[in-house]
């Protein structure tokens, strides 16, 4: 029977959890870099050569220098892949549904674009 006292069970355990955290923390700073679009190429470049080069010295120096901005970046994302899926769903339903075909067939009808009995056909149309 070998012997692994509890304490270096978790003390294993939590350098596992460090060593997978630092990992996700280097590969989230490098995919920002990429993204970032007020970086030119040349500063790309030189925060991926310190990062790989000195890692925590360029993990840490880019949290420090453009963290606030990883931030700003990954929320307006967000944002427009929010707006893109509404635009989308807007697109996909057809319309604003049946209140918004009655208000503008009577908006038409109020023109006088159209007749009361035209106005009465597209009504029973759209309840219909």
């Amino acid at each position: 029977m070998s012997s692994y006292p509890l304490l270096d069970v978790f003390l294993t355990m939590l350098w596992y959890f460090v060593w997978f955290l630092w990992i996700f923390l280097v590969i989230t700073v490098l995919i920002d870099v990429f993204r970032s679009r007020d970086l030119s190429g040349w500063a790309k470049a030189g925060w991926m050569v310190l990062t790989i080069v000195l890692p925590f010295v360029g993990v840490l120096v880019y949290l420090i220098a453009r963290g606030d901005r990883m931030f700003v970046r990954k929320a307006g994302e967000l944002q427009t892949r929010e707006e893109q899926f509404r635009a989308y769903v807007r697109d996909a339903a057809g319309g604003g549904g049946t209140a918004e075909e009655l208000t503008k067939l009577a908006e038409l009808r109020q023109h006088g674009v159209i007749s009361e009995a035209e106005f009465e056909r597209g009504k029973a149309k759209i309840l219909g």
